[in-house]
C-alpha cells in the first residue's frame, strides 16, 4: 500500500556486476541507480544527491 503523505525511498544497487545487461536488469527490478564496485566516493555522493533531489521536489 502506498501512502500519499510519504515520498519514495530511493534504491541504489551496489554490485560487482558491471555489464550493461546487469545495469538494465537493476533498473527493470526497480533500482534508481546502479553503482559498480569498487565504489568511487564521487559517484556515490552524486547518486545520493540525484536521488534526494528527485524526492525533495
Amino acid at each position: 500500500m502506498r501512502r500519499r503523505d510519504t515520498g519514495t525511498i530511493p534504491i541504489i544497487a551496489m554490485s560487482a556486476n558491471a555489464f550493461e545487461e546487469d545495469i538494465i536488469n537493476s533498473r527493470i527490478s526497480g533500482m534508481d541507480r546502479h553503482l559498480t564496485k569498487p565504489l568511487e566516493e564521487k559517484k556515490l555522493l552524486a547518486a545520493f544527491r540525484e536521488c534526494m533531489g528527485r524526492n525533495m521536489g
